[in-house]
């Protein structure tokens, strides 16, 4: 049987991932909801292991190794100096060997004959010293003793039993206190909190922008405008607010855009429909009609429903807008191919195709072709012969439709994108609207210029 084949194989990844869920929803409950706290809880976790370590590797490997070698000397020297009063028992003597001990070693030496330890071990201090040195002296003197670490501030006393009495050995602090550790522990704190406090300030000021970002989002989402934000902070933040900008204008466009058609419908069907209520009016309502003698009013109420066919079919392009359609690589050569073979169709002229090397850019080509028509048709309905030419530059897919018509004026240029701005055509005056609409949609721009051909020249610039 081939590793995992067994009946319980299919069950470890479902029992891993239920294993994984119930670790997760303890964590959750413990984690800060905000971003700052979470970014913060980051920030400490990392800095309090790395200090810990360091306390550990500082208390460990240098405070313990140094107090153990500062009260191997201090126990060297006292061993000495009992080695020497065994030997030589004489009052004079152990008088010489004390002061000389005093005067070799720094360490304090006082007889106290006949005296008896009360208590033996080691008073303690914050440190390893008291532990190093009690064991130090247990390894090496074999007779019981009490070192007093509190009893003075300057002096460490060692009280060693001796047969006929107890020695008293005065130690300077300074030969076994190493640096306190409290010190370390202080700096190590306070660094801790130091680094904490400027990540803290540094990160509020990070998500500062956020959060205005966020609150300009809930505003824009009750319907309030606020304009645009700045964008500020990280790189990632700025691109989201330029983003955010960017959708708060489209979106504001596109309602004024559906707010102005709404406006339109009424006022461009109300004369179509007052021609039709006026010949319906002339029609006896009553009797034998001749159709014959009204075949001129039939026909012009059957060209007023044709235009309102065509304003209706206007106003419902414009509010589809671009559609579900699904974006796809499309070859631009042999797009405006089948839109000239279309064109030529619809008895227009074209003039020439001209995509020096091949173009390719991701679009909706249902939607791209529709613009395409609609430029086309316009220029056609001027009488106008047309050029296409596609090309591509550090901008993107420029894609051009020149034509020799008439032309628009330079300060009519803009006005004809808005809704209902008729052109020199007298139509609903969409259909440049629309256009722009799709194709800022797919991420890129229109624009008019004068033509090369002496009329005009419709740019579409889309991202490749």
């Amino acid at each position: 049987m081939a590793e995992g084949d067994g009946p319980g194989a299919p069950t470890r990844p479902r029992a891993m991932a239920g294993f994984y869920r119930r670790m997760d929803r303890p964590v959750r409950r413990v984690l800060p909801r905000s971003l700052l706290g979470r970014m913060l809880l980051i920030v400490l976790i990392p800095l309090l292991v790395t200090q810990g370590i360091s306390l550990e590797l500082f208390y460990g490997n240098y405070l313990k190794v140094v107090s153990r070698r500062m009260s191997g000397a201090v126990a060297a020297d006292i061993v000495l100096t009992l080695d020497l009063l065994k030997r030589y028992h004489a009052p004079g003597d152990r008088v010489w060997i004390m002061n000389q001990a005093r005067v070799r070693t720094q360490l304090d030496m006082d007889w106290d004959p006949g005296q008896r330890l009360s208590r033996t071990g080691s008073t303690h201090v914050l440190g390893p010293m008291d532990e190093d040195l009690a064991d130090a002296l247990n390894a090496s003197i074999g007779r019981p003793f009490f070192v007093d670490w509190v009893g003075d501030p300057q002096t460490v006393h060692i009280r060693i039993q001796m047969s006929d009495g107890v020695l008293d050995v005065g130690a300077p602090r300074k030969r076994l206190a190493v640096a306190p550790i409290w010190l370390f522990v202080a700096w190590v704190v306070g660094s801790t909190f130091l680094l904490f406090l400027i990540a803290s300030l540094f990160m509020r000021n990070q998500i500062r922008a956020i959060r205005r970002l966020a609150r300009a989002a809930e505003l824009f989402g009750l319907g309030r405008d606020t304009g645009p934000i700045h964008p500020e902070g990280a790189q990632e933040v700025r691109k989201a607010a330029v983003a955010f900008n960017r959708m708060q204008e489209r979106i504001f466009r596109f309602v004024a855009q559906r707010t102005a058609m709404l406006a339109g419908v009424s006022h461009d069907l109300r004369t179509p429909l007052t021609r039709l209520r006026l010949s319906l009016a002339m029609i006896p309502p009553q009797g034998t009609i001749d159709a014959a003698q009204f075949h001129a009013e039939v026909t012009d109420m059957v060209g007023d429903v044709a235009e309102m066919e065509g304003m209706i079919e206007s106003y419902l392009s414009f509010a589809r807008g671009e559609g579900a359609e699904t974006p796809v690589l499309v070859d631009m050569g042999q797009m405006l191919d089948e839109v000239a073979s279309a064109f030529r169709r619809a008895g227009g002229t074209v003039l020439s195709i001209s995509v020096p090397r091949p173009v390719e850019a991701v679009l909706r080509p249902g939607a791209i072709r529709r613009v395409m028509d609609n430029l086309l048709q316009n220029a056609r309905r001027h009488g106008a012969r047309v050029a296409l030419s596609a090309s591509q530059d550090e901008r993107g897919v420029v894609i051009c439709v020149d034509d020799d018509g008439p032309g628009i004026p330079r300060d009519r240029m803009e006005a004809v994108f808005r809704p209902f701005e008729s052109g020199l055509d007298g139509g609903t005056g969409l259909g440049l609207t629309i256009a722009r609409d799709i194709v800022r949609a797919h991420g890129g721009d229109i624009a008019l210029r004068q033509s090369r051909l002496g009329g005009l020249q419709v740019r579409i610039v889309l991202p490749a």
